[in-house]
């Protein structure tokens, strides 16, 4: 077990790690990435999922999110014995990341003056702020997500190919239905980096919007227990 939590530990980590760093290096002032846009990002998001998929698939399942984990938990193909143990591990990865992404773009957060933007650095915030559709846009990329994970399990694939697979999903979903809130669609990988965002001495930080916090954590985890739900019934 002690494997199994290493790899989603590290493996969060570098998934949050090369994940916020895309976002920062295209948001924050005076990079080389400044301003090269949401093509940039989703790209970024895509790569920094499939590079530890690569990496741990085979040690822990690469689950990386407190929403996939839940969803096989439930659909039966995860011990609930596990569970906790591997959400602890994603979020302190998650937590570890983001503090590196801090470490690495320190003297780029001094040089930002948009609060908005360093905070969104960290985890996500809604383009038009309305809880009720930001809930339904981040359950309906979750339940893409995991309806599209669990079919992906079915398929018989030449080893290597599944993470490139993974990562073309993360990409599609970023491109398609990523604008409205940032498409969290992974808890860990917005509370744990919301939290750093909260205690770390970010020069001239906002608050951490802890009223929008609960929709990324809560509509994920909904979408991918119905995802997966779905895909069997229809499928199994």
């Amino acid at each position: 077990m002690l494997e199994k939590f290493m790899a989603e530990l590290i493996g969060t980590m570098i998934l949050i790690l090369l994940g916020d760093g895309v976002v920062a290096n295209v948001v924050l002032k005076k990079n080389k990435g400044e301003g090269s846009g949401w093509i940039v990002i989703t790209t970024g998001w895509a790569l920094a999922v499939a590079i530890p998929v690569f990496l741990f698939a085979n040690v822990s399942g690469a689950q990386f999110n407190p929403a996939v984990t839940i969803a096989l938990a439930v659909t039966g193909s995860l011990p609930w014995n596990e569970v906790l143990v591997y959400i602890g591990a994603q979020l302190i990865g998650a937590f570890i990341g983001a503090v590196l992404v801090f470490v690495s773009y320190y003297k780029h957060f001094e040089e930002t003056e948009d609060k908005d933007s360093k905070l969104g650095t960290f985890c996500t915030i809604p383009a038009i702020r309305s809880k009720k559709w930001n809930f339904i846009t981040e359950f309906i990329g979750t339940f893409i997500l995991m309806f599209v994970i669990v079919g992906l399990g079915k398929v018989d694939m030449v080893n290597g190919i599944s993470p490139i697979a993974v990562g073309l999903l993360i990409w599609v979903i970023g491109l398609s239905l990523g604008g409205p809130t940032g498409y969290a669609i992974n808890p860990a990988r917005d509370l744990a980096p919301r939290f750093a965002h909260f205690i770390l001495p970010i020069p001239n930080k906002r608050d951490s919007d802890w009223s929008y916090a609960w929709i990324p954590i809560i509509a994920p985890i909904l979408g991918g227990i119905c995802g997966a739900i779905f895909y069997l019934l229809l499928f199994k």
